[in-house]
């Protein structure tokens, strides 16, 4: 159902995204974390998030993904974990598998942990090392994925698809399949954060997209009653605005490391959102009443072709991050809908030529090159990369 911005209390919220930590063991070139990431001295406490999760219960949250970085990394994991179980939410923690050995995964299970979102980068364990900027990570993966089927906990393994493994979209079926995985989601990056910098490296063409497209749809006839398999669609090459979290500020909210609020995990990169803190607000307040999560409800703030689309209340615009990545305004319609005066933008870059790839810029200090490497406004440009 529509929101109507600031007049109309909003419909509650059903899910959290707890962003424990920006600290990860990895460097993957498609994080969507922004380039600017929380320092560990600014993250919530271990009972500053069971108050979190105390809010969000009472605000009608059934369900958090404990998510980062790399949420293991926190040692007080198991404390966060007991306070949502004791609030009445649902966990699932969303980890790279990196640190995750037996007696930390039952102390976790016995604190309430439900089940588990363990990521991937390739099928071939070279290629994985190679992506997440660790030797030894796939290993780790391999460990975790039969920790957690020994513990009896549900396992869902995610993939962010792109150029570099595309085309290995059957061999990380498989991969799946041998670690009885209960579900495999598919998604092709999104480019925000680390992503965006690293886009020129990251684009797929048109035909790897097909090909793999029609690969899932081979493999969820093959595998329908067992594996629950997920493609999530890109954004670029459809010409389909897609309802980005639901709409904003419809469903879900992410708390970052530092208590700071948001409407989605990418809104952070918006320069004049100003985003409340659950330091200083109640969760409450911020989801029902903050401007922050008012600006772009519903589908009073549109203008251009958005204003009196049909499709208005199915994609309510689209992405506004994205919006602002592309053409430096996120009122602006989504320049990945095909009627938006921005559309060749995107088409430019997925109908474009693929020089070799540049090397990645990886998620590490420093590594950002000067003025944060991001395209000007309306400028479809290639974005620099610097070798590592």
């Amino acid at each position: 159902m529509a929101q109507v911005t600031g007049s109309t209390d909003p419909a509650p919220p059903w899910a959290l995204l707890a962003e424990l930590t920006h600290a990860c063991p990895l460097h993957c070139p498609y994080c969507s974390n922004p380039l600017e990431l929380a320092r560990r001295a600014s993250e919530l406490s271990g009972g500053e998030w069971a108050d979190v999760l105390r809010q969000a219960a009472e605000l009608g949250v059934v369900h958090t993904h404990l998510s980062g970085g790399e949420p293991l990394l926190r040692p007080d994991l198991e404390q966060i974990v007991a306070a949502a179980e004791a609030a009445g939410i649902y966990t699932q923690l969303v980890t790279s598998g990196t640190g995750l050995d037996e007696a930390r995964l039952a102390a976790l299970t016995t604190a309430g942990l439900r089940s588990v979102q363990l990521s991937v980068q390739h099928a071939d364990p070279r290629a994985n090392d190679r992506i997440a900027g660790r030797r030894s990570s796939f290993a780790a993966k391999e460990r975790a994925a039969a920790l957690v089927r020994r513990a009896g906990l549900p396992l869902g393994l995610n993939v962010v698809l792109h150029r570099d493994n595309l085309d290995a979209v059957d061999a990380l079926i498989d991969l799946g399949v041998d670690w009885g995985v209960d579900r495999i989601e598919l998604a092709n990056t999104q480019f925000y954060g680390w992503g965006l910098l690293n886009r020129t490296a990251l684009l797929p063409t048109r035909d790897q997209l097909a090909r793999a497209r029609e690969t899932v749809e081979r493999r969820r006839e093959q595998l329908a009653g067992r594996i629950d398999l997920v493609w999530v669609v890109p954004d670029y090459f459809d010409g389909v605005a897609k309802p980005c979290m639901g709409g904003w500020g419809a469903v879900s909210l992410t708390v970052a490391p530092d208590g700071t609020v948001l409407p989605c995990p990418a809104a952070a990169s918006l320069p004049d959102l100003q985003p409340p803190n659950v330091r200083d607000h109640p969760l409450a307040w911020i989801w029902e009443r903050s401007p922050a999560f008012n600006r772009f409800r519903g589908t009073e703030w549109m203008t251009g072709p958005c204003h009196g689309c049909p499709r208005q209340e199915e994609d309510f615009g689209g992405c506004r991050c994205q919006a602002f990545a592309l053409t430096g305004d996120a009122a602006r319609t989504d320049p990945a809908c095909a009627l938006s005066p921005d559309h060749h933008l995107v088409r430019e870059l997925a109908d474009g030529g693929r020089p070799e790839a540049p090397p990645y810029v990886y998620r590490r200090p420093g590594a950002v090159p000067a003025g944060g490497g991001f395209p000007g406004p309306n400028s479809g440009e290639n974005l620099p990369t610097c070798s590592q």
